[in-house]
C-alpha cells in the first residue's frame, strides 16, 4: 500500500514540533501495514487516526485524516489536538449531533466533494504561501471535529460537507493589513463570527415575520432563512456583506446590511474556491478579479483604493 502525504501537511507538521515530521512518517509506515486502521471520521471517504503525542520528545497530540484508495492512502489533514479536547471522544460527539442524512446516501457524490474542496483549497494555500506569505500566515489553522459540531449544535443545523471540509483545513482568515485572501480581499469567516452573524440575521428574520403575519403573501419580507451559512464576509474585520451557504441547495449567495436583497451567486463552494485558484494560477485568464501582490500580501485589483493604487503590482505568474 503506497501512502502519500501532501506538501501543505508536511508543511504544517514542520511548524508543530521538531518531532512531528517524524510522527508522521512513523504513521504512513503504520498505515502501508494497516491502511484500516483509523475511524470514520464523519466525511464520507475519510478516515482519522490520533498520533500520541507522549511517544515522541516534541511532538504534540496529532489528529491526521486520510483517504483511503483501492492501492493507495493520501494523508490529507494534520492538526494539533489542544489539550482541553479529548481525543477519543471527538468523534462520538460528532457522530451523535449525526450528519446530513442526503450526504449519508450518496457517499461516492460526497466523497468527491472532500476531495475537489481540499484540492482548491491547496492550490490556494500552496500559492499564498510562495508568492504572499502575509496573506498565508493570517490564515487560522483547521477546526476539529468537535468545534465544527458545537456549531452546529449553535445553529441548529447540520453543516454541509464542503464547508466541513474546508472549515478543518482553514477555520477563518485574519487578514494581511485587512485584506482577506479571497477575490475582492474578502475574508473566510471564523467560527465565532459565523454563529454571531446567523444568529443576528436570524434575529432580523423574526423581526420581519411579526410584520409578515400581517402581510399578504406577495408583499412578505425575506432576509434570512435557517439554512444559510455565514461562510465569507466584505473583509477581515467588516462584515456588513458577504457570502453565504445555502445548505439546502449548495448555492452560495451574497447577503449585505444595506438594504440589498439577497441574491444567489449560482457557485458552489467548489466552483468558487477553484476559480479563486484559478484565477491565482492563471492571472491572464481572469474575469472576476486580478490578483496582485502590495509587500507580502495578497491584493485583489477590485478592492484598491486610490491611495495604495501605486504600491499593487498585478501578478503576471
Amino acid at each position: 500500500m503506497k501512502v502519500e502525504i501532501q506538501p501543505d501537511v508536511r508543511d504544517t507538521a514542520a511548524q508543530l514540533g521538531a518531532d512531528v515530521p517524524y510522527a508522521l512518517k512513523a504513521l504512513a509506515g503504520q498505515l502501508t501495514d494497516d491502511p484500516d486502521m483509523g475511524r470514520p471520521s464523519g466525511l464520507p471517504g475519510i478516515l482519522n487516526v490520533t498520533v500520541d503525542g507522549d511517544m515522541f520528545e516534541d511532538c504534540p497530540d496529532l489528529s491526521v485524516g486520510y483517504i483511503r484508495e483501492l492501492d493507495r492512502i493520501e494523508i490529507r489533514f494534520l492538526r494539533a489536538i489542544p489539550s482541553t479536547e479529548p481525543s477519543t471522544d471527538a468523534h462520538d460527539r460528532e457522530r451523535e449531533q449525526g450528519r446530513d442524512q442526503d450526504q449519508q446516501a450518496d457517499p461516492a457524490t460526497a466523497a468527491v466533494t472532500v476531495r475537489e474542496v481540499a484540492d482548491a483549497w491547496r492550490r490556494i494555500t500552496g500559492w499564498l504561501q510562495h508568492n504572499a506569505p502575509d496573506s498565508y500566515a493570517a490564515l487560522r489553522p483547521g477546526a476539529g471535529p468537535a468545534a465544527i459540531a458545537a456549531l452546529e449544535g449553535d445553529l441548529g443545523i447540520q453543516i454541509p460537507v464542503e464547508l466541513h471540509v474546508l472549515w478543518m483545513l482553514t477555520a477563518g482568515d485574519d487578514g494581511a493589513n485587512g485584506w482577506g485572501c479571497l477575490p475582492g480581499n474578502e475574508a473566510l469567516m471564523p467560527l465565532d463570527a459565523v454563529a454571531a452573524a446567523y444568529r443576528s440575521w436570524m434575529d432580523a428574520q423574526a423581526h420581519e415575520d411579526t410584520f409578515n403575519a400581517r402581510r399578504p403573501e406577495y408583499d412578505r419580507i425575506t432576509v434570512w432563512k435557517a439554512a444559510w451559512v455565514p461562510v465569507v464576509s466584505y473583509g477581515a474585520a467588516d462584515r456588513t456583506s458577504g457570502l453565504y451557504l445555502d445548505a439546502a441547495t449548495g448555492y452560495l449567495g451574497r447577503w449585505s446590511r444595506y438594504n440589498e436583497a439577497p441574491g444567489e451567486e449560482l457557485d458552489t463552494l467548489v466552483s468558487y474556491l477553484e476559480e479563486a485558484a484559478d484565477m491565482l494560477e492563471a492571472p491572464a485568464l481572469a474575469t472576476r478579479d486580478k490578483p496582485g501582490l502590495i509587500g507580502g500580501a495578497l491584493v485583489w485589483r477590485s478592492s484598491i483604493d486610490a491611495v495604495r493604487e501605486d504600491q499593487w503590482r498585478p501578478w503576471t505568474g
